[in-house]
């Protein structure tokens, strides 16, 4: 599932598009489901159908692994000001 959501994330890199770790956990979670739709099941694999949770430990640790860095975060994490910090270090 992870190289195929690489695959994925790289088409949109080369493409340009904003990516976030909103956007790519929701790919994330679309491709198991197919995944999961493609593959003959038994009963016991039906208990656990809802076993993947694109969540952001999941998400820090892909990132991690494949290296991806030029991704947007959601929240606190993308919400720091930049040019704001930079002009308070030079008062000081």
């Amino acid at each position: 599932m992870e190289k195929l959501l690489m695959v994925w994330v790289t088409e949109k890199q080369l493409k340009g598009d904003t990516l976030t770790q909103g956007i790519i956990c929701e790919k994330a979670g679309a491709i198991y489901g197919d995944l999961l739709n493609q593959t003959p099941r038994t009963s016991t694999d039906e208990a656990s159908e809802d076993s993947f949770k694109a969540s952001r430990g999941w998400f820090d640790n892909f990132r991690k692994t494949t290296g991806i860095h030029s991704v947007v975060r959601h929240g606190e994490a993308a919400s720091s000001d930049v040019k704001a910090a930079e002009d308070y270090l030079k008062t000081i």
